[in-house]
């Protein structure tokens, strides 16, 4: 059963932004750590950021760092993910997460809920 919807997901030329939107059901958004992963043809699923229950802490990959913002809206249950200054290497589909915790996040297989995913094409 898919709980968390993502959209917003497109194709873009190199520099270009793109924000992708997750909800997820309040008894859910309301205590867990949110984030995202990616995953681009005939590679494994990688960490790109996660943010705390609470909006006290965020954490994102290097390659993303200082490009994408993720951010949460607790009166909507849903978070973002702003990704300006966007490479042809950022293409994937890029699936929203929840979980416990933003050290879970380190292990996306131990990850407990997920989108169906959104693609994202960069293109040079």
């Amino acid at each position: 059963q898919v709980l968390l919807v993502e959209s917003g997901g497109g194709m873009v030329q190199a520099g270009g932004s793109l924000r992708l939107s997750c909800s997820a059901p309040g008894h859910i958004f309301g205590e867990y750590a949110m984030g995202w992963f990616r995953q681009a043809p005939g590679k494994e699923r990688e960490f790109v950021t996660t943010i705390s229950w609470d909006n006290s802490a965020t954490y994102y990959r290097d390659s993303v760092q200082g490009r994408f913002t993720v951010s949460r809206d607790n009166s909507k249950n849903t978070i973002y993910l702003q990704m300006n200054n966007l490479k042809p290497e950022d293409t994937a589909v890029y699936y929203c997460a929840a979980a416990s915790g933003t050290t879970a996040f380190g292990d996306w297989t131990g990850v407990p809920y997920w989108g169906k995913g959104t693609l994202v094409t960069v293109s040079s």
